[in-house]
């Protein structure tokens, strides 16, 4: 059975950074290539000012015309070469970001469409690492910006060093008293970045809270039972929790920053001193050493600020893309058989148990039932029995911890997510409300034919959402939603009748999944839909179609071939109604117990 790793680790940094490279350099090389080459080339003008300003120093001391006239002509050349050079970058590095920018925006939303199950948005593990790559996959662009920016600064400190070590190789030392500045850098973000997943849990409450206190939704509630304020305290102290926790972490890296950058100011005001006094250096070596040692304070702030960046926010987002991309490509692997044409026997559940993920609840306890190849198959029993988490594993959305599915022998696990998915079909009763026009909302259930009128058509007569067309102003052409310009709202049950004939647009599925799609809407109006239903799965279904209903109406259930009653996580009872009521059982009971109401 494939199992997902309950917490596998982060990829380590070198891999995952040069992953990303690749990916940027697939998308953007021209662009990339260029961005590094300007950078480097505009490194060295800047640094060689402190030299220019020697000569010049020099030149005017000893009254050297053609020195002061080198000097004068270097220092121009710098900063006009610094300055044009810095623009074209400016211009190339925006370009390529913006491009890059959207291809990894791009490419985070199809790994996270593309993962085989829905675990990673429900185990804490994985949502709060999710979290933080979504807040920081916008600064994925400024990685490359940050390891060119790095070498174009290292590059100035090695000239600068240079510079130096021409007055005196003991101010190479120099370097070494840096050392401290780069190694809180490399490690300072890295804390900062645990304390910031550990805190996510109430940074995602905080935002949760704030949309309930101020999106349309939630608004009628929030107003009927005055709990705005309260939703705006708890969201306030949520927030001051994450802050709390973050700011510690700030507070305490930030101290030995500053420390080790006292050690360094201590080394360069000593290294003037020996030059100055020590050396009785010329006024030209002390100038040099003076304008070479602050920019190589500015050098060295800049090289321990980008690898800050870059270990943190940037190198850190960079393996926590490869984290998800290791995480999709593992889900999808062995899952190479093809999917069958037809269903002859049936899918099969044998010994299937399910605990959601972070939990040791048994969902699923030991489940075995046969749905038949060509049958209508209704599965009832109280809320909390497992009735859609048995729909969720049947579409392949959690793995089971135990037991297998299987197809016509074939274990669900081992089929191409995609593909599979290609041949399912049905609704549910949490469906979301795309709001575009009625055509493409009804249209998304098949993109193959997202914009055919006479198939939008036939899945809205299949729905039985004909009324829901009719009474729109410009019928499929009509903008859903209120927000949208000419935007119409409609009413639950209309929505859920839309998402009910969005569920229908695939034709000749080999499982039609019916998870409550009509729950919004009367009893009469469920039971003609259903029956319509088991009567086109009886005669149209050539290819094995199994059709799952699952509702709490036992009206509507009567007419499945086999009924499949859940209790306690387990199946309790499979057989056909006019059976299951001979038997006196917990569906015999709970029938009586709505018929009665009924009475």
């Amino acid at each position: 059975m494939l199992s997902p790793d309950p917490a596998p680790d982060l990829p380590p940094a070198l891999s995952s950074l040069l992953r990303t490279l690749r990916f940027g350099y697939r998308v953007e090389p021209r662009l990339l290539v260029w961005s590094l080459i300007m950078v480097l080339f505009t490194a060295i003008p800047d640094a060689l000012v402190a030299l220019w300003l020697k000569w010049l120093t020099d030149g005017v001391q000893s009254g050297q015309r053609t020195t002061i006239l080198v000097a004068s002509l270097g220092l121009a050349c710098s900063a006009t070469l610094t300055w044009h050079l810095g623009v074209v970058l400016e211009r190339a590095d925006r370009r390529f970001r913006d491009r890059v920018s959207i291809a990894f925006e791009a490419h985070v939303a199809r790994l996270l469409a593309s993962v085989a199950t829905v675990e990673h948005h429900e185990r804490t593990t994985y949502v709060d690492r999710l979290q933080v790559l979504r807040d920081h996959v916008f600064a994925l662009d400024h990685l490359f910006a940050s390891m060119f920016t790095t070498l174009g600064w290292a590059l100035r400190l090695a000239i600068t060093l240079a510079l130096l070590a021409t007055i005196h190789p003991a101010l190479l030392l120099l370097v070494v008293f840096a050392v401290p500045t780069l190694l809180v850098a490399t490690k300072r973000p890295e804390i900062e970045r645990v304390i910031e997943e550990r805190a996510a849990p109430n940074q995602r409450l905080a935002r949760h809270l704030f949309l309930q206190d101020t999106t349309a939704s939630p608004a009628k509630e929030v107003r009927v039972l005055r709990i705005g304020e309260q939703l705006a305290r708890e969201r306030r102290a949520a927030a001051d929790r994450w802050y709390a926790a973050v700011s510690r972490a700030t507070w305490h890296s930030a101290l030995w920053h500053a420390l080790a950058w006292s050690i360094f100011g201590a080394a360069f005001t000593g290294a003037v001193v020996f030059v100055a006094i020590g050396m009785r250096g010329s006024p030209g070596a002390v100038l040099l050493v003076v304008v070479a040692g602050a920019r190589l304070s500015q050098y060295v702030g800049a090289v321990v600020g980008e690898l800050g960046f870059l270990r943190g926010i940037w190198l850190d987002s960079g393996r926590r893309l490869a984290w998800l991309e290791d995480y999709a490509e593992r889900l999808a692997r062995h899952r190479d058989v093809a999917v069958p044409e037809r269903i002859e026997r049936g899918i099969e559940l044998s010994h299937v148990s399910f605990c959601y993920p972070g939990t040791d609840k048994l969902v699923l306890d030991d489940v075995s039932v046969l749905l038949p190849a060509g049958s209508v198959v209704a599965v009832v029993g109280e809320n909390g029995a497992g009735k859609s988490t048995l729909v969720k594993l049947l579409c392949g959305m959690y793995v089971p911890d135990s037991g297998r599915i299987e197809i016509d022998g074939i274990s669900l696990d081992t089929l191409p997510v995609v593909k599979w998915r290609e041949r399912l079909a049905g609704a549910f009763q949490d469906f979301f409300r795309f709001e575009f026009q009625a055509q493409r909302t009804v249209g998304l259930g098949e993109l193959s034919q997202l914009d055919e009128r006479p198939a939008a058509e036939r899945a809205v007569g299949r729905a039985g959402a004909d009324d829901v067309i009719t009474q729109l102003p410009s019928g499929l052409d009509t903008q859903l939603g209120p927000r949208w310009d000419k935007g119409q709202e409609l009413s639950f049950g209309q929505w859920q009748k839309l998402a009910l004939a969005r569920g229908l647009m695939r034709e000749g599925p080999l499982l039609l999944i019916l998870d409550e799609p009509t729950a919004a809407l009367d009893a009469e109006t469920e039971h003609a839909l259903f029956a319509r239903f088991a009567e086109a799965s009886k005669t149209v279904a050539a290819n094995g179609r199994v059709t799952v209903l699952v509702s709490h109406r036992f009206s509507t259930v009567r007419m499945a071939d086999r009924i499949v009653v859940m209790d306690g996580a387990k199946v309790v009872e499979v057989g056909a109604h006019e059976e299951l009521l001979a038997k006196g059982g917990p569906y015999s009971e709970l029938y009586a117990i709505q018929a009665q109401a009924f009475r």
